[in-house]
C-alpha cells in the first residue's frame, strides 16, 4: 500500500504494508537511521520520535495512525548538530555507548517545547520511560537544563 509521509518537513511517499511499526518505515524505507530499535515494546523508549510534537514510540506505532500528523526524528532536530540539545549532550559529556541518545534527546526536546525551564523533578518525570544502561542520568538532567539555559552545574 502506498502511504504518503511528511518526515523532517519533507514528503515521502513509501509502499509498505499499513500495519508497519514507523521505525521500521524511517530506518529500513526512509534510511534515517537516527531512530534506534531498542526493546520493540515501547518500554526503553530508544525509538522515540515526534508525532505532531509530541513524543511518540515508533517501534509500535503502525505508519497507517500517523496518518497526516507530521514527523520528526532526530535527523530533523538540525541538519548539523547545533540544536541546543545537542550541542549541550556533547558539552556535558553525556553518551556513553550513546544507544538511547536520540530517544532521550527527543524526549527532552518535546520537554523542553512544554517546559522551557524544567525542574529536576519535570526532567526525571518526562524521562522515565527512557532507559539509558551506561547510566548517564545526571549528565543528561545537567544537558536540559543547559540547553534551557540554565547551565550544565545542577
Amino acid at each position: 500500500m502506498t502511504i504518503a509521509l511528511t518526515v523532517n518537513n519533507k514528503k515521502h511517499t513509501v509502499d509498505v504494508d499499513p500495519d508497519t511499526p514507523l521505525l521500521w518505515v524511517l530506518r529500513d524505507a526512509l534510511g534515517m537511521t537516527g531512530t534506534k530499535y531498542g526493546c520493540g515494546q515501547a518500554l526503553c523508549g530508544s525509538c522515540t520520535v515526534h508525532v505532531a510534537g509530541s513524543p511518540a514510540r515508533s517501534c509500535v506505532l503502525p505508519v497507517s495512525a500517523v496518518g497526516d500528523a507530521p514527523v520528526t526524528t532526530i535527523e530533523g532536530l538540525s541538519h548539523d548538530g547545533s540544536h541546543p540539545l545537542q550541542r549541550a549532550w556533547i558539552e556535558e559529556d553525556v553518551p556513553q555507548c550513546g544507544y538511547c541518545q536520540p530517544g532521550q534527546i527527543m524526549v527532552a526536546a518535546a520537554l523542553l517545547e512544554r517546559t522551557p525551564k524544567p525542574s529536576d523533578a519535570d526532567i526525571d518525570d518526562a524521562l522515565s520511560g527512557n532507559l539509558c544502561r551506561c547510566g548517564t542520568y545526571l549528565r543528561i538532567r545537567r544537558a536540559i537544563h543547559r540547553a534551557a539555559g540554565e547551565g550544565g552545574d545542577r
